[in-house]
């Protein structure tokens, strides 16, 4: 039996051992999927544990995308340019860093037939989520990218695109487009009545998209459903992301039954 497991600070509420199981189960891998929780003072004691112990990958969130790169004897092109890892790999005993969140947005924007080649999309936040979004966004030639925060003198991304700006949220009030990401917290379970925005601002664009997957619908999707427009939630983009992860750690084919059977799995749980 091969473990895996998920790396973050407080993981309690995590789906990753569910989905990985669902995973095993559907490709006939004898796994076991783990979830550790560790202080940012010993993460590089746990790198050497998952040498000592041979643990064949793991999947990485909050907050250790960036810090874990220092770790890391590869890191994939695509994980360079986003600027975070969220899947690593133990190969004879060396580890491989990627970003398979970048798979998920895929994923998540195919779910809906969403095309952003010449789009004015809107991000909402500035956080580690919006990292890989910006990077698929300009990867697939979408028009203009307006990150939005409370404090965009305070940001660095690193992005060097004339088509990507950062404004703040007044500055939102006059910008219209065809899509709007919310990469923030808000509205992820139990702090369901948040919502970054409100709904004159949802109102100016013809799709919404939210990364929280917890509910399924979140305030921000329910304005932009009673306002007709397109409303896509996080959860592929959850489920996504995991099935690429384990197609890198088996060298395994991505199936689009597999993910969207797990999806259906998982909105049972939601709803």
């Amino acid at each position: 039996m091969d473990f895996y497991g998920l790396l973050g600070e407080k993981l309690s509420h995590s789906l990753s051992p569910t989905i990985n199981k669902m995973i095993f189960e559907k490709n006939h891998i004898d796994g076991a999927y783990k979830i550790f929780e560790v202080q940012k003072s010993r993460l590089e004691d746990f790198v050497e544990a998952i040498k000592l112990l041979k643990v064949k990958g793991f999947n990485v969130t909050i907050p250790y995308k960036e810090s874990i790169m220092q770790h890391l004897d590869y890191i994939s092109d695509e994980a360079k340019r986003i600027g975070a890892v969220n899947t690593v790999m133990l190969k004879e005993d060396k580890l491989y860093g990627y970003n398979t969140d970048y798979f998920g947005i895929k994923v998540m924007l195919n779910s809906r037939n969403i095309d952003v080649k010449n789009k004015t999309a809107i991000i909402l936040g500035s956080g580690g989520a919006c990292k890989a979004v910006i990077t698929y966004l300009l990867d697939n030639e979408v028009k203009n990218i307006y990150i939005v925060s409370r404090n965009p003198e305070g940001i660095n991304l690193r992005i060097l695109d004339k088509r990507v700006s950062v404004i703040n949220y007044d500055e939102l009030l006059d910008i219209k487009g065809e899509l709007i990401i919310n990469t923030t917290p808000l509205g992820m379970y139990p702090n369901i009545d948040s919502c970054a925005v409100n709904r004159e601002i949802v109102k100016k664009f013809d799709i919404a998209v939210d990364l929280v997957y917890n509910p399924t619908e979140t305030k921000f999707l329910k304005m932009a459903k009673e306002e007709s427009k397109i409303a896509i939630g996080g959860l592929h983009m959850l489920v996504g992301q995991a099935v690429k992860s384990q197609a890198i750690f088996n060298n395994m084919e991505i199936k689009k039954d597999l993910i969207d059977y797990i999806y259906k799995e998982l909105s049972k749980t939601f709803n």
